[in-house]
């Protein structure tokens, strides 16, 4: 029975397939777009923007952030520093003005004006002293304390009034009057200033007062201060020197102060009203509670429908604030031009990188193409040159040498198949003459026995010898021998040489039997005998004796070779260290004056170290008169090396 799916099923089953074949797409192209799969010109455009534009843009922002700082800053400290300036001239007002009431109050005739309990224009008059010590009338006093707040006017004349009143209610002033009958003792200002006995107090701007002056002056155009004085000895309050100052020396120090293109500089008082502000100002009144806590600061504020920044410093001396009035937009104005001279550049420079890497990656990636078209004929097996232009950079050189190797290619072709000629030519002549070790073995053999057939023992013995010399140096092509055998080989050599030098010859073999299964590079013994024999017993009256030894020592294998001969000079020995510990570079290629005399002493050197390295080798001592001794360090070998450490050998000695 065959069941149909149902419509359902098949519309599920089509979704889920759509939906892992957008996926799939989706993927692959992902894939494509990833930066190693692009072509290798986009990648070098990328790289290139990467590497110029992005630094640019950082740069850029850095810049904005930077410059926005460091106008913020400036502007700040421009402004608080005049503002100090105004500041340190009010000050330097005020402290003037405080120096005139301690002048004022030192005065004879105002100090017993000061003390006075009747009225200054009573009939009876009061006696007192002038400056001369003669007593004077009261009118005569009275005139004489008008003349000296005259003087003051005259020398200050930023001064508007100055007015004496003593603890009765009396007065005294040129400029200065009474408005109603009542007494000024009861006056805020003179409150004020008894509050603070002794004190230079700053009252502002007069607001509703019992005083006006002859000029009429507007309360809004004078600054009043006062000082109360004191008795030394009670402490008592006295009186007080009230003295109005014209606002126009207040302004003076304000006045050509200018913040930007519309800033200005205003003072206000404590609680935060104006004591001078300019003709137009962008805000009448400062509430004092926009003023944060502390003898400075900034603050901004919503006013006449703007965001105003204020700048402020306080006086300690006045009580007074001179604040830095203007637009915040002006600083930003300021800063906006930076940045677009900031976003300019940065867009010249991103233009010129578009450019740059456009150009830089068709320049490089086009040769580049024009290998890879070259390599993938030769995958073809066409070996011929690709043409290059005369470019001396690396993609020129990276050609020239694609030439080459194509060159060399097709030399390597032509002499491989030489070669291989040569080679079947060779198996050839191999197959011809593979019999003849096998008829030098054979014949010396039947000499060894016709010798010994005939009587003839010692020929038998030389010829069996020379026949085992033949059969181990031969060893089957082998490198590496047992021990045992190394010293059959040295044995049948001093058997040959004992039989052509007679008794001048003796030599004795100390090797232990554990030590006789050791594999050691064959043919390491013989050179060194044979050195022994013609420089050393050779060159000695009467016989000499040989010695080989074999011992273990820290895991290594002695091989000593020492004989009692002639022995070396100190110099013939340090020539001989040094030779032994040259380069292997400089042991392949022998001196001319070596030849014949050391040379197969270095080429053991050099075979054990090409084999085992240079902790390995040959260790020479030697006193002329006394003889040699030439010992061969060589690593303990329990079994042949592997197919792979003989490889590893010869990749060795190829280097």
């Amino acid at each position: 029975m065959i069941i149909m799916p149902n419509n359902k099923e098949r519309s599920r089953g089509s979704r889920s397939w759509s939906r892992r074949t957008i996926r799939s797409r989706v993927g692959n192209e992902f894939r494509r777009l990833r930066l190693r799969n692009m072509p290798l010109r986009y990648q070098l455009m990328l790289l290139f923007l990467l590497f110029a534009i992005v630094p640019s843009v950082g740069l850029g922002l850095l810049v904005n952030w930077t410059v926005e700082r460091v106008v913020e800053r400036q502007v700040e400290g421009h402004t608080m520093q005049l503002i100090g300036k105004v500041n340190e001239a009010l000050n330097s007002k005020m402290e003037n003005l405080q120096n005139m009431t301690y002048l004022i109050a030192f005065d004879p005739d105002i100090d017993a004006f000061m003390g006075e309990k009747k009225p200054p224009n009573d009939d009876a008059g009061i006696n007192t002293q002038n400056k001369e010590g003669n007593t004077a009338t009261e009118p005569n006093r009275l005139y004489g304390i008008k003349q000296t707040l005259q003087g003051f006017t005259t020398l200050y004349p930023e001064i508007a009034g100055i007015v004496l009143v003593n603890g009765s209610g009396d007065y005294i002033s040129n400029e200065m009057y009474p408005r109603a009958e009542q007494s000024l003792t009861g006056e805020e200002w003179y409150r004020k200033a008894s509050v603070n006995p002794g004190i230079f107090t700053v009252l502002g701007q007069p607001k509703e007062r019992n005083i006006a002056t002859h000029v009429r002056y507007k309360d809004d155009e004078i600054v009043s201060v006062a000082r109360s004085v004191t008795d030394e000895t009670s402490g008592r309050v006295r009186g007080v020197i009230m003295i109005d100052l014209k606002l126009r020396s207040v302004s003076q120090a304000a006045r050509n102060v200018t913040l930007g293109k519309s800033g200005y500089v205003m003072v206000t008082d404590a609680e935060g009203r104006s004591v001078y502000k300019p003709e137009h100002p962008l805000i009448d009144h400062i509430p004092a509670g926009w003023f944060p806590s502390g003898d400075s600061g900034t603050f901004t504020a919503e006013a006449g429908g703007g965001e105003l920044l204020f700048m402020f410093q306080s006086s300690t001396f006045t009580g007074w604030r001179t604040v830095g009035v203007f637009p915040a937009r002006e600083s930003i104005t300021e800063v906006r031009q930076i940045q677009f001279y900031v976003v300019s550049f940065v867009f010249v420079v991103c233009l010129f990188g578009l450019s740059a890497s456009s150009w830089f990656s068709r320049s490089i990636a086009q040769p580049i193409f024009r290998l890879m078209s070259y390599m993938r004929r030769a995958e073809t097996g066409n070996l011929r040159a690709g043409r290059w232009s005369d470019r001396g950079d690396e993609i020129g050189m990276l050609g020239n040498s694609f030439n080459r190797m194509l060159a060399q290619i097709q030399a390597l072709i032509s002499l491989n198949e030489l070669r291989e000629q040569q080679k079947r030519d060779a198996d050839m002549r191999s197959l011809q003459e593979h019999i003849k070790p096998h008829f030098l073995y054979n014949t010396l053999d039947t000499i060894h026995w016709m010798a010994r057939k005939k009587g003839v023992d010692d020929v038998s013995d030389m010829v069996g010898a020379l026949s085992r010399l033949f059969r181990i140096g031969l060893s089957k092509g082998k490198d590496h021998i047992p021990l045992h055998s190394e010293l059959e080989h040295i044995t049948s050599y001093l058997q040959i040489q004992q039989t052509r030098y007679r008794d001048r010859l003796q030599y004795t073999l100390i090797v232990p039997e554990e030590l006789r299964e050791l594999y050691v590079l064959k043919l390491l013994l013989q050179p060194l005998v044979e050195n022994a024999i013609y420089h050393g017993i050779k060159g000695r009256r009467g016989p000499g004796e040989i010695r080989v030894e074999a011992m273990v020592e820290h895991d290594r294998l002695l091989l000593t070779v020492q004989d009692d001969g002639a022995g070396m000079s100190k110099e013939r020995l340090a020539e001989m260290e040094r030779l032994l510990e040259a380069p292997l570079e400089s042991m392949e290629a022998p001196w001319p004056e070596m030849t014949g005399k050391s040379y197969g002493m270095l080429n053991v050197q050099a075979r054990v170290r090409l084999s085992f390295g240079d902790e390995y080798g040959i260790v020479l001592k030697s006193q002329e008169g006394e003889g040699t001794c030439v010992t061969i360090i060589h690593p303990l070998m329990r079994e042949l090396p592997t197919p792979q450490q003989s490889d590893h050998e010869e990749r060795k000695e190829n280097e």
